[in-house]
């Protein structure tokens, strides 16, 4: 125990507080693959393609892709070589507070906490988009005012509020039940994406991606900044590990796994969408579903809302389920408020802070358009990503005997690549983006000193009782008679 900003929490205990969790182990490999594809696959195919081809990158959004895929890659090898090595409740997180210490971890968890919010009322969003597309083509239609938040002219957009609801609802429910479902969903999302390649190769236009760089290298490098919001789906499988059977061997193969399988189909896709309309004609919130309608595909139009819908449903899924976990494993620590770490009984799940977050995201997806909501998610990620690849150097220096069933190759050139990609996207970010980073991360910093520091587990018991407010209340003496 020490009174340092920067105190470590030692691997061993780490990995004692993992084998007395509450959690159940229900998870193997299949389950952790069919998580990541859940999570990677959904909103950045089915909704930000359109956004960023339209204001960032043009046809070249495919190099976008690229770009954001090696990136993604890098990250992904150092997230396996730790999880493995950590199999515990808390991914970027857990890794931080083992290698680089304890505020090191708050930042990141603080970081974890805006991506996962931001990301799950994203694809609420996303699904409210493509629910209103489907009742349209059978000729029902949504009022504006109720399918719209205040910023984008309507009231309140109460599709994406209920489905948030919906999903944290099935979430507090139970692990296995939520990735039973999950795995349902997979197989209709993958069915979907690849009859849209399928079909639209055959009216794709190559005039359409002429002029190929509309906005030059830079816009390249933009669109692969917004985009890689659609690959943080990977980080979802290690926040499982707690969850998981066989965490040294199939945490990796989840994670890999699932992102090779994601960038080969993003790729694909862009390419297709790209080709089927000009790129100007796809900043909408639906634009697979509207690439098929123009190109005259219009029985699959309606196919691919469906599929969408299901895609999007999972992606939201896995995202508040990770969300979940971050907040379990901070508030174990003591950086969050106990109740936080709450496990039901009976469900086996963390459902007060899962009840939580479905709140939040609810009231995130019905009052902030979608653009503002993906900028955020990015740079958290970006972050997390930075951190990782940190971990991975540090405790190679600090444990090098510790049991790694992983190990990222080439290393330290790899962590470093993954570094200098992230970081490079990072500064690709708008400014008002890197403004509202700068405010999350100042209440952070508040809320840390001014809670999480004085109430960590591994703060001396006489400090922590310094701050009585914060501090539990101390026993009343018992009364001799």
């Amino acid at each position: 125990m020490n009174t340092s900003i920067w105190r470590k929490k030692p691997i061993d205990k780490l990995l004692a507080e993992k084998e007395a969790s509450k959690l159940r182990r229900s998870l193997g490999s299949v389950d952790l693959v069919a998580l990541g594809i859940g999570a990677i696959i959904g909103t950045g195919i089915f909704v930000l393609t359109g956004v960023a081809a339209a204001q960032y990158a043009g046809p070249a959004l495919i190099l976008s892709f690229v770009v954001s895929g090696i990136a993604a890659a890098l990250a992904a090898l150092t997230y396996a070589e730790l999880a493995a090595m950590i199999p515990v409740a808390g991914s970027a997180y857990t890794y931080a507070y083992a290698s680089l210490g304890e505020f090191a971890a708050w930042i990141v968890g603080w970081n974890i906490i805006l991506e996962y919010l931001v990301a799950a009322a994203a694809v609420a969003i996303g699904w409210s988009a493509y629910f209103g597309e489907l009742l349209h083509s059978i000729g029902i239609l949504l009022p504006a005012a109720l399918t719209r938040s205040p910023l984008a002219g309507g009231m309140i957009n109460l599709p994406a509020v209920l489905i948030a609801l919906l999903i944290a609802g099935l979430v507090t429910a139970g692990t296995r039940e939520s990735t039973t479902v999950n795995k349902v969903v997979v197989v209709v999302k993958l069915s979907v994406v690849l009859l849209f390649i399928i079909l639209g190769v055959r009216y794709v236009n190559p005039a359409n991606w002429h002029p190929f760089f509309p906005y030059g290298y830079a816009g390249i490098m933009h669109g692969a900044a917004i985009i890689f919001f659609a690959y943080i789906g990977f980080d979802a499988v290690a926040t499982a590990a707690e969850e998981t059977r066989r965490p040294q061997r199939d945490l990796p193969v989840g994670i890999i796994g699932s992102l090779a399988i994601c960038t080969v189909l993003y790729i694909a896709v862009t390419v297709v969408l790209t080709g089927l309309v000009p790129y100007t004609q796809l900043n909408v919130a639906s634009p697979v579903a509207t690439a098929l309608l123009k190109a005259g595909i219009t029985w699959a139009g309606g196919l691919v809302a469906v599929g969408a819908l299901a895609g999007i449903t999972s992606v939201l899924l896995v995202v508040i389920y990770a969300q979940t976990r971050v907040f379990y494993a901070m508030s174990r620590d003591g950086l969050l408020p106990p109740v936080l770490s709450r496990v039901h009984p009976r469900l086996k799940t963390p459902y007060v802070n899962t009840l939580l977050v479905g709140l939040t995201v609810a009231l995130l997806a019905g009052f902030i358009p979608i653009d503002i909501i993906a900028q955020l998610a990015n740079i958290g990620t970006l972050t997390a990503f930075i951190v990782v690849a940190i971990g991975v150097l540090v405790l190679r220096k600090t444990n090098p005997e510790a049991p790694r069933p992983f190990r990222v190759p080439l290393s330290p050139y790899l962590p470093l690549l993954s570094i200098a990609f992230s970081g490079y996207l990072i500064l690709s970010l708008p400014h008002l983006t890197w403004i509202r980073f700068a405010v999350w991360m100042a209440l952070g910093t508040v809320t840390y000193f001014l809670y999480s520091y004085w109430r960590s587990d591994l703060a001396p018991q006489g400090q922590r009782l310094k701050w009585r407010f914060f501090a539990p209340p101390a026993a009343k003496p018992r009364r001799i008679k």
